[in-house]
């Protein structure tokens, strides 16, 4: 009887033994080595991050249209930022529209200054226009931040898009990119007195006075090309179109992503240098 028992608590303890074995094969371990084991499962946990990272960089782009550009061969580490559509004010627009809204760029815009791993902003536009507080909101806070910035007109930016493509440190155009520059408009109802007027013109005095201070175009010339009536058929205004911007002073140049991001590398390398040599300065002081 005793020998029967022995018999069955080996062979229970050998069948034991090759399922260890065998659910350590499964699990990329080998035998007994627990080293092999932790590195299959290191391994696993790395690619599992790779894959969740990628992820939210790919929701990102698709739900706010940003994403950081860090896969160049200097490490460059620069946000890019869409102002896609129409600018959203304080009211919602339609579900069906296009839309870059102003409450979740302004945040992100001060956590890209907060971020010392941040190295530069490239603003890319594509915009019809839209709310004027809005649009002056987000570019003041552009033109505010300490990195170095640069945008690039893709499409159109008409509008308060002007703003918008001069508020960084430089701005390009590409050859088929339009601006659209025209009086500002209200919708709703205007009562029709004096101060109405007096109103508007102070709203387009903001305007203008923001584009001619981050750029070579006067104040006065904007004023002259918003009250040409010999270019739209059905609204006052004037469309620059590539190099028609250059020219008139409100864009740097006429370029791509590739002119864009070449010069952006430069500012950073300009940058980089700079602190370097105060770091230097410090140390030797």
């Amino acid at each position: 009887m005793a020998q029967e028992q022995e018999e069955i608590w080996r062979f229970v303890t050998e069948k034991q033994l090759e399922k260890e074995h065998f659910g350590n094969e499964e699990d990329g371990s080998q035998g007994d080595d627990p080293a092999a084991g932790e590195g299959g499962s290191s391994r696993e946990d790395k690619e599992n991050t790779r894959r969740e990272n990628d992820k939210l960089k790919d929701e990102k782009i698709s739900e706010y249209g940003q994403t950081v550009l860090e896969n160049s061969k200097e490490h460059y580490k620069i946000h890019l930022l869409s102002i896609v559509g129409e600018i959203e004010g304080h009211e919602n627009l339609p579900s069906a529209s296009k839309t870059t809204k102003y409450d979740h760029v302004l945040p992100q815009l001060a956590q890209i200054e907060d971020d010392k791993k941040i190295e530069g902003l490239l603003v890319l536009l594509n915009t019809s226009g839209g709310d004027v507080d809005a649009g002056l909101a987000i570019a003041e806070m552009i033109a505010s931040l300490s990195i170095p910035t640069v945008s690039l007109v893709l499409g159109g930016s008409h509008s308060i898009g002007g703003p918008l493509a001069v508020a960084p440190d430089y701005s390009f155009i590409v050859p088929s990119g339009a601006m659209i520059v025209h009086p500002v408009r209200m919708s709703g109802m205007v009562i029709g007195a004096p101060q109405t007027y007096d109103y508007f013109k102070r709203i387009q005095d903001r305007i203008t006075g923001f584009i001619s201070a981050h750029s070579r175009i006067s104040q006065k010339r904007l004023e002259e090309m918003m009250m040409n009536t010999a270019e739209l058929t059905k609204d006052l205004g004037t469309i620059l179109i590539g190099e028609d911007a250059v020219r008139e002073g409100m864009i740097d140049e006429v370029g791509g992503i590739r002119e864009a991001l070449g010069k952006l590398y430069r500012m950073i390398d300009e940058r980089r240098k700079k602190d370097s040599e105060g770091d230097s300065g410090e140390n030797a002081g």
